[in-house]
């Protein structure tokens, strides 16, 4: 990747964070992670001239790289200051885990697809980006050996968050996830204390669902 070719998508990046930001309120840090984040380098070959604007685009396997916005709203309401570890459900085409690598020390993802898995790793590799820990399996079940964990995103869609992840997040950590219901799905963020979970219902959203098992 030329030095001048990364110039031009940095600037992308820059207008991308500020049409964002027009619309749906972000702190300064997220606004910066935005900036310094390719979402060319994510995107499949041939969507290079969609990758800037604020549109899901497909990437294979049935899967799709997020809405820009949507990332926004999901990373703002996992409230990252203060946290040093998130756990993300979903890797995907990896974008989602490079905003939050720009924000919290240590990032953990798990896919179920292989192949996706594959290339966000090179994708990570190319940009430099030594602070994702990624995992091939299937994320219903969590990444014990690290937990727990401050923060936990998903970026798939299921009825109902399992207990095992619960019980894999921190005290007073967040979790976001976008749950099922009335034919809807609706971001939704969990904070847990030593005695409860307390639900918010935050925004309505559209995900791929969470699916069983693992993918080549």
């Amino acid at each position: 990747m030329s030095d001048f070719s990364s110039k031009i998508r940095l600037q992308k990046s820059q207008k991308m964070a500020d049409e964002i930001a027009s619309i749906f309120q972000i702190d300064k840090a997220l606004h910066e992670a935005f900036c310094t984040s390719q979402r060319e380098v994510f995107v499949p070959q041939g969507f290079s001239l969609h990758a800037y604007k604020l549109d899901a685009l497909p990437m294979g396997a049935n899967q799709w790289i997020s809405s820009p916005l949507t990332v926004a709203k999901m990373t703002m309401a996992l409230k990252c200051k203060n946290a040093d570890s998130v756990l993300e459900i979903g890797c995907g085409s990896g974008y989602q885990a490079l905003i939050l690598s720009k924000l919290i020390r240590r990032v953990f993802t798990i896919e179920r697809i292989e192949r996706l898995l594959l290339q966000a790793r090179e994708r990570f590799k190319i940009l430099g980006i030594h602070n994702i820990h990624t995992r091939y399996d299937d994320g219903q079940s969590g990444w014990k050996e690290f937990a727990p964990y401050d923060r936990i995103l998903f970026s798939a869609s299921m009825p109902e968050v399992p207990m095992k992840i619960f019980e894999q997040l921190a005290e007073d950590g967040i979790l976001v996830v976008p749950i099922e219901k009335d034919g809807k799905q609706i971001i939704t963020r969990y904070i847990k204390t030593k005695t409860s979970l307390k639900k918010e219902e935050l925004e309505e959203c559209l995900f791929v669902p969470v699916k069983n098992g693992k993918e080549y």
